[in-house]
């Protein structure tokens, strides 16, 4: 058993160092993205790391400053200044809080399955594409201009160096990541070749100090808020959003079960802290979340040795990092995203209903296109809708004349908004007796939508001088009825079974 834990030990060190390296120019780039200092993004990405892998719910899944935070904040930073962003961030951390005291992350559970696999897609195709601005470098008027020549073929060679090396090791040794083997041997094969490339510090310095607290200096009033609220309740959900869903996908993975709520609440003391000490917040990363799951590191422990190698490399070894080729990187990331698209989506496009190969097609053109919020949001209102339509068409009824001469509606079916007109249909009162029966025992009336077509119907049959009478409503369809008294004159005859007597609606 000791063993064991050595190497499991081992196997979550050499992750955190292979994840930490690969944070480094994402952090940077990130930053640059929201015109804030590289610092800004690596303070964030080592905080929130440190304590969403200490206290979140989800051990192995890592967080730090994203991409998809850094385009919304780019606006306020650049209209307010960056004290702004550090008020929004600290806000957008106490609402995830709020969110987690409500108990609200279980309901990720109910994002469907082609939208998870349309954000899976997505997000890999993002993630492969941002590595391609690392292909550029700024021309003789400022302007960035796409690498030629020389420096593009050293680049690309470099890249499939790593990327060879990656596929490879792994058949040959699993004592070290090959992740961090490909690092490695491109950062030395530069190094002792001097070979001419693109490399860490040519996104900028990471050396700094510990981070200090620092208050958001802004005034404390309704003016602030006004600005603030609007960003941090974007960065908020967008935050949850991919936090929650890449729990979800490790979950997965590993055949394990996250706790989205305890999650929920770590994501948010962490935007707070990252906020008091001059970070720019973050949430689960994907990419880095791969490269650690795919290591087989899924204890807090490599999350917690990813943060802290982060702040080792703004302390003490800023030189080193700074000298480590960009493509080696680059070439782990692409290696991240092809693992993280999921192949066998294209294989069963055509074996699936078209609607749901339809979600996972727009949820993943939406991801590139635009952000993840706006294509998960997108999904589940286009999987609510099918699933509406679908059930819409099944409500349908048998009827029958019983001993008395009553006719007999034997209803099939949910009754709710979408399937009203239906219903309404399914009734003949101009060629019906004078007493009508909706059976409603293996029916559910599921909305209000659904009482006022039940009214319509009996209004129907009023002004035509007949009767509707209801039977066998469920406890909770006799709830709804309660909630409409004095709406629905109808007669809704008593069963024992029950309960019901037509006195219930007064």
């Amino acid at each position: 058993m000791s063993a064991f834990n050595l190497s499991d030990t081992k196997n979550n060190l050499l992750s955190g160092l292979t994840v930490s390296l690969a944070m480094v120019p994402e952090a940077i780039a990130f930053a640059l993205v929201a015109h804030v200092h590289p610092l800004t993004g690596l303070y964030a990405a080592f905080m929130v790391a440190l304590i969403t892998s200490a206290l979140g719910g989800r051990p192995g899944m890592i967080s730090g400053a994203t991409g998809a935070l850094a385009v919304v904040m780019v606006a306020l930073v650049v209209q307010y200044g960056v004290e702004y962003l550090f008020a929004t961030v600290i806000l957008m951390g106490i609402l995830q809080m709020l969110f987690a005291v409500l108990k609200l992350g279980k309901f990720i559970r109910m994002v469907p399955h082609p939208v998870m696999l349309g954000f899976v897609n997505g997000l890999a195709i993002v993630i492969f594409l941002a590595q391609f601005g690392h292909f550029k470098t700024p021309g003789p008027e400022g302007q960035m201009q796409w690498l030629a020549g020389t420096p593009l073929y050293t680049m690309l060679g470099l890249v499939a160096l790593t990327m060879f090396i990656i596929y490879l090791l792994p058949k040959l040794t699993r004592a070290i990541p090959a992740s961090l083997a490909g690092i490695l041997v491109v950062s030395a094969l530069v190094a002792g070749l001097g070979i001419e490339t693109k490399t860490v510090g040519d996104l900028g310095s990471i050396k700094g100090d510990l981070p200090a607290f620092h208050w958001p200096d802004v005034p404390l009033n309704l003016d602030t808020l006004r600005i603030i609220l609007p960003y941090a309740v974007i960065l908020a959900a967008i935050g949850l959003i991919e936090s929650l869903l890449t729990l979800n996908l490790i979950d997965d993975m590993t055949d394990t079960r996250g706790r989205p709520n305890r999650e929920c609440m770590a994501q948010g003391l962490a935007n707070v802290v990252t906020g008091c000490f001059g970070g720019m917040g973050g949430c689960a990363m994907i990419g880095q979340s791969m490269i650690n799951v795919n290591n087989g590191a899924t204890g807090r422990l490599s999350g917690i040795a990813t943060a802290l190698f982060l702040l080792s490399f703004i302390l003490f070894g800023s030189s080193w990092i700074e000298k480590i080729p960009l493509a080696a990187l680059i070439g782990v990331m692409f290696v991240v995203a092809e693992k993280t698209f999921e192949w066998g989506s294209l294989r069963v496009l055509g074996k699936i209903p078209r609607s749901d190969a339809f979600i996972v097609v727009a949820v993943t053109v939406v991801t590139v296109l635009t952000d993840l919020a706006i294509a998960v949001f997108a999904g589940v209102v286009i999987a609510a809708l099918v699933f509406a339509w679908e059930h819409a068409k099944h409500i349908s009824a048998k009827t029958s004349i019983d001993a008395d001469g009553w006719k007999i509606y034997e209803l099939q079916g949910s009754l709710f908004f979408a399937s009203t007109a239906e219903f309404l249909s399914l009734f003949s009162p101009q060629d019906d007796p004078q007493h009508v029966v909706a059976e409603f025992r293996n029916s559910r009336v599921m909305d209000h939508s659904a009482l006022e077509a039940i009214d319509t119907l009996a209004d129907r049959y009023q002004q035509l001088g007949k009767r509707l009478h209801l039977r066998h409503l469920s406890p909770d369809c006799l709830e709804l009825l309660k909630k409409a008294k004095g709406m629905i004159e109808v007669n809704v005859m008593e069963d024992p079974h029950y309960h019901i007597a037509a006195d219930e609606l007064g």
